[in-house]
């Protein structure tokens, strides 16, 4: 069974979740829809269903056309976005700063 990354164990288990914990991850670069669904874990189907709403609240911007395919990314402008990145990040941060102190229990005991 695949492990579910910190964002999605915070936020919940849901197609949007899964597609935005993805692009959080993957922030700087460009997709896709079939890239994205496929790396989200959603299907097509279920990323065109909330797909409106992701562009009509500009999560997501379209950024460039290579040959028939328009590729899309996450908008790091919209205040949304930036929130969500810094929930993104401190979860990292707690999380090894967890692991770092489990680490220096291991070495100690």
């Amino acid at each position: 069974m695949e492990e579910k990354s910190l964002f999605i164990e915070f936020m919940g288990e849901s197609p949007t979740v899964r597609v935005l914990d993805y692009l959080l991850t993957e922030r700087e670069l460009d997709f896709s829809i079939s890239d994205m669904a496929r790396n989200a874990g959603v299907g097509r189907t279920t990323l065109y269903r909330i797909w409106t709403n992701l562009v009509e609240r500009r999560i997501i911007i379209p950024t460039r056309i290579i040959g028939k395919s328009k590729l899309f990314k996450l908008n790091l402008e919209n205040k949304a976005i930036k929130k969500l990145m810094e929930i993104d990040d401190a979860l990292v941060l707690e999380d090894l700063k967890k692991r770092a102190e489990s680490q220096k229990i291991k070495v100690v005991a």
